[in-house]
């Protein structure tokens, strides 16, 4: 019962909003919501800085308009969440408090304060962290370190981290186990300091070993610091690292100073602070790989050379990543990563034979030393740009036969370890380039499958790495993960084998009763995740029952579209251990990928 006239209309009104968000240069920077956690960390940061500059406060109405901010998007409960959307949680209430405390805003927002701290209550305080975040101190710790600068919790429970360890020789840091992921040294630097300098260790070699490390890791830390200032681009990040050393004495130091100027840039006109600046590699993309083929003539050669530029093309100085990947933005706190890569290398695809863009035309069925030997040679550029790119991601395999977010071999935290998502991901962009180097990409390929078998849950579905769901149990997003990992095995043809089947059954069934896809609360439906669903199933079997899910599936998502909810984001993000965004462009992207793939399938 599929309207092809209904779908096409609705996929004509998503292209249509999608290319209307493109910047001047025809690439898609996008927007990422306005974040109470983040703005928590920026007020406390920039308050410590006031108190311990010597030239006294310099940031007194950017604090008072993002307490403001603050006060205004408080929840019904008392509490906290990461988005205008997100439900109220433990971590973004405590920094919320420690926020207040530090701008001096305790007395003008009593009421408020009083409701926090009867919430913190509630959710266990320091107990209920630990049972939130485990093991990982990536988060946990640097919450705790703020609270503690806010004088709410003594430094005898904030974990003393080795920060002695960063001096290491790069190469030696993944065998160290350490207790925070592989993106978050700035933070082990920073906060481990903040706790050495206001509590220090009873072991006299411990005292010793990290007075003489002091020096040594702040050069480092300085060494890591892009030129916009903000560690990855990101508030959170960047706001620990300030604070830390503005309140061991270091409130003028360069570190401290380009913190502060990134903050400063980065602020929004209502007072807040996103997580990140943007996503725009991410988000081009995502954008390209979702348009319909008859509409790659809409991008210009200045989206595909702008995507050329954004690559990395030297070794980078945070994570000694080699050369040829891809980061999340073009702006230079960005790291190359394999989800990125994978995203930037399918878009290449799909755009190379455009004839519009002749001088990109590409021909990969030409080994690539002899398209080399040639500057002059049509697409060498391209290819030389997508070859350093496939030897980027196959260098990142692990061991597991997957892929790990950044760095090859990290594995002792969730965020460092193989993922299904990234794998699928990585698989494809693989397969679109085979023929550059076909030996090393099949056996990368037949590895990668392996490990996507080997964590497949009994019941069928994968769970990903970089997306959850706050309804979901353990906040995790097998939807998304599942339909991700469908995808892989459509473009390489195996929607016949049985981890692909029993996938596609245990997506089927998890369709809520209007139609729609979302969490385990079965009457929340949202736009990315239904998208994302009906575009995985729509490659599927025949079976009635996938059938009836991919019509449902469709007709709700006209109707979103219809009503303009494929506008609104859901956050569905889950980034740097836990913390909760949601995108402009995702569900335009999204939504866009999957109508036309089915305009594509039913008028064929």
């Amino acid at each position: 019962m599929i309207d092809l006239n209904e779908l096409e209309r609705a996929r004509q009104t998503v292209l249509d909003d999608l290319l209307a968000l493109r910047d001047k240069s025809g690439h898609w920077v996008g927007h990422l919501c306005s974040s109470p956690l983040s703005t928590a960390t920026a007020v406390s940061a920039l308050s410590l800085v006031d108190r311990h500059a010597a030239n006294g406060p310099r940031h007194r109405d950017l604090i008072q308009r993002a307490v403001g901010y603050l006060a205004e998007a408080v929840k019904d409960d008392g509490g906290w969440g990461d988005t205008d959307r997100s439900r109220s949680n433990l971590a973004t209430t405590m920094l919320v408090r420690a926020a207040f405390e530090l701008a001096g805003a305790t007395e003008s927002h009593s009421e408020q304060i009083g409701r926090a701290e009867a919430y913190i209550d509630r959710e266990g305080r320091i107990e209920g962290l630990g049972r939130r975040y485990g093991k990982d101190n990536t988060f946990a710790v640097p919450i705790l370190t703020n609270c503690a600068l806010a004088g709410l919790v003594p430094w005898s429970q904030v974990a003393p981290l080795p920060f002695e360890l960063a001096c290491s020789p790069h190469w030696l840091l993944r065998f160290l186990r350490l207790p925070v992921v592989s993106y978050a040294l700035p933070a082990l630097v920073a906060i481990g300091q903040a706790r050495w300098f206001h509590l220090r260790p009873r072991n006299p070699l411990t005292r010793l070993v990290r007075h003489g490390a002091v020096g040594p890791s702040i050069k480092k830390l300085r060494a890591m610091q892009p030129t916009s200032g903000g560690y990855l681009e990101a508030t959170p990040l960047t706001s620990f690292v300030v604070m830390s050393l503005a309140a061991t004495g270091r409130a003028e130091h360069a570190v401290t100073r380009d913190g502060v100027r990134f903050l400063r840039e980065s602020v929004r006109d209502d007072g807040s602070w996103p997580i990140d600046t943007n996503l725009a590699t991410w988000n081009t993309t995502l954008a390209v790989n979702a348009m319909p083929t008859d509409a790659l003539d809409e991008l210009g050669d200045d989206c595909v050379e702008w995507l050329l530029q954004c690559q990395h093309r030297a070794v980078h100085p945070f994570t000694r990543a080699a050369a040829g990947g891809w980061g999340w933005t073009d702006l230079s706190g960005a790291v190359p990563d394999a989800d990125d890569t994978a995203g930037a290398l399918l878009a290449l695809a799909r755009v190379a034979d455009r004839p519009v863009a002749p001088r990109l035309h590409l021909d990969v069925a030409q080994p690539r030393a002899a398209m080399l030997q040639d500057s002059s040679q049509p697409g060498a550029a391209m290819l030389h740009a997508v070859g350093a790119g496939v030897d980027w991601l196959l260098g990142l395999q692990n061991g597991d036969g997957g892929w790990p977010t950044f760095c090859r071999g990290w594995g002792a935290l969730p965020f460092d370890r193989s993922g299904a998502d990234l794998t699928a991901h990585a698989l494809r962009a693989l397969h679109a380039w085979r023929p550059v180097a076909p030996t090393r990409i099949d056996r990368a390929i037949h590895r990668g499958f392996g490990y996507l078998e080997k964590v497949q849950c009994d019941d069928g579905r994968w769970t990903p790495l970089w997306f959850g769901n706050e309804n979901e149990p353990g906040e995790e997003n097998p939807i998304h993960g599942t339909s991700r990992v469908l995808s892989a095995y459509r473009d390489l043809g195996r929607t016949s084998s049985e981890p692909a089947r029993r996938g596609e059954a245990w997506l089927a069934s998890r369709q809520n009763a209007d139609g729609g896809w979302g969490g385990n609360l079965r009457d929340v439906s949202s736009v990315e995740e239904t998208a994302v669903a009906v575009e995985a199933l729509l490659a599927g079997r025949e079976a009635p029952s996938v059938q009836v899910a991919v019509e449902q599936g469709l007709a709700w998502l006209c109707r979103a579209v219809a009503e303009g909810r494929h506008r609104e984001g859901s956050p569905i993000g889950l980034y740097f251990a836990k913390l909760w965004y949601h995108e402009r462009t995702y569900p335009l992207v999204f939504t866009l990928s999957a109508l036309s793939r089915a305009v594509e399938r039913f008028s064929g």
